[in-house]
């Protein structure tokens, strides 16, 4: 059964280099998204078809992230570590990895209809073209967040063929979410984007001020997810106590870097913000079916 282990170390690697645990990140807003959609109206054939092109279009998004990055992740001492600088896969492998991924997208995309297919070359554009974003523009971590907010945005459409207050403030608290916490993570490189050309917020305005900016995004994306709470009759107790705990993980987030100690970013942007997913697809989920 030698097969099974190599094929296990195979999917290790994949995982690894896209970072799967971080799909959390996208995969809670889109859920809660779709079952508010939903509205009790429980389609599981496009629930599940929705979980497949979610998890294929963000896994699709990392692997040609690092394919495009390679060179600047190569350069960067803190991400020489990553799986193609150190060739334990090749960018081949990854792109192809991708693509795998962005035919899964499209082909969900066509099974769920023809508004969510006509939608997919957009997905694509941005899923590709934010790793570029970055050498021209310091709002690339915005980009990031609008890409990322197409998750709830899409599983909305696809359920009901339209959209709504609801779904644009799931989506808007789901992209300033994501920028605010990938301009904390950026924090860590100023000095390496500065000399070798990379645009980010830290990098424009300094540290200081990049973290504030960080402040005021997730209290925007707070705001967003109480308004959620309020125009959503299947929320109550649950969903806003789930609030009342992000809300607390938000604070420590922002308490544990300073510009002068980043130690902690990665903990403050990543492994905090796991927990931020967790809590609001628990929250979201029971408030739906309690």
């Amino acid at each position: 059964m030698a097969w099974i282990k190599t094929l296990g170390k195979k999917l290790h690697g994949y995982g690894v280099l896209v970072m799967f645990q971080h799909t959390i990140f996208s995969f809670s807003f889109g859920l809660v998204s779709l079952l508010l959609a939903s509205q009790g109206a429980f389609h599981w054939r496009k629930i599940a078809l929705l979980l497949v092109g979610l998890l294929a279009a963000r896994t699709g998004a990392n692997a040609i992230n690092r394919v495009i990055d390679a060179k600047i992740d190569k350069a960067n001492p803190r991400t020489a570590t990553r799986q193609i600088p150190q060739g334990k896969m090749s960018q081949k492998e990854a792109l192809w990895l991708a693509i795998f991924c962005f035919v899964v997208t499209v082909v969900v995309a066509a099974l769920l209809g023809p508004v969510t297919l006509a939608l997919s070359p957009i997905a694509l554009l941005f899923m590709v073209g934010y790793s570029y974003t970055k050498r021209f523009t310091a709002l690339c971590h915005l980009v990031l967040g609008f890409t990322c907010a197409m998750a709830p945005a899409g599983a909305w459409i696809a359920i009901t063929n339209s959209f709504s207050w609801t779904a644009l403030f799931l989506a808007g608290a789901n992209m300033f979410w994501v920028a605010g916490f990938d301009i904390i993570y950026g924090s860590q490189d100023v000095d390496f984007d500065r000399s070798y050309g990379i645009h980010s917020i830290p990098a424009a305005v300094g540290v200081k001020n990049g973290l504030l900016i960080a402040r005021l995004f997730h209290a925007i994306a707070f705001v967003c997810l109480v308004i959620v709470g309020l125009v959503t009759p299947q929320f109550g107790f649950l969903y806003f106590g789930g609030l009342l705990i992000i809300g607390i993980l938000l604070i420590v987030e922002h308490a544990v870097v300073r510009p002068d100690h980043l130690a902690h970013a990665e903990i403050a942007s990543y492994n905090v913000n796991e927990v931020v997913s967790l809590v609001f697809l628990v929250a979201g989920v029971l408030d739906v079916f309690i």
